[in-house]
């Protein structure tokens, strides 16, 4: 059951981290409750929150976060791209969702932002993923396996020899 959960919580995370990935960068799913996206609209959001240059912060946390999002999608390389999602996280975390307090904005108020509570559970399962890895459905396993498979056979070569 273990590498069930651990695909489950990789589609997930890559799936909401895709998401918000492509309503910063494209402007996708602008209509659907998320507000205007798009490089310039995300860029003018943060540049308001007093994020300089905040063109080149949306720029490259989106698309770390979109190519993090692919990655994890099908395991591969998931320590690294969770460590590096992780921080992608802190820095979004701290130029925006820490002003506004832990909680999300569930009065809808629209005066105030949404706090860091969704931000902290994508940290703990980031976290997670970074320190088991991909588990056995994905591709770094089955690069490992292969590794070993390999590693036996050079050792079987030199018994014989």
């Amino acid at each position: 059951m273990a590498p069930a959960g651990l695909l489950l919580l990789r589609v997930a995370i890559a799936i909401v981290l895709a998401t918000h990935a492509s309503h910063w960068l494209f402007g996708w799913f602008a209509g659907s409750g998320m507000g205007a996206g798009g490089l310039t609209a995300t860029s003018l959001y943060f540049a308001a929150a007093g994020v300089g240059p905040a063109f080149g912060f949306v720029a490259v946390c989106g698309a770390l976060q979109l190519a993090g999002a692919l990655l994890l999608l099908v395991g591969w390389f998931t320590r690294i791209a969770g460590s590096v999602l992780i921080a992608v996280e802190i820095l979004k975390i701290s130029f925006d969702s820490a002003r506004w307090g832990f909680f999300l904005n569930w009065s809808l108020d629209p005066t105030r932002g949404h706090g860091m509570e969704f931000g902290f559970l994508l940290l703990a399962a980031l976290g997670c993923l970074t320190l088991i890895g991909g588990g056995e459905w994905s591709i770094d396993a089955v690069r490992a396996r292969a590794n070993e498979a390999l590693a036996a056979g050079r050792a079987r070569g030199r018994l014989r020899g």
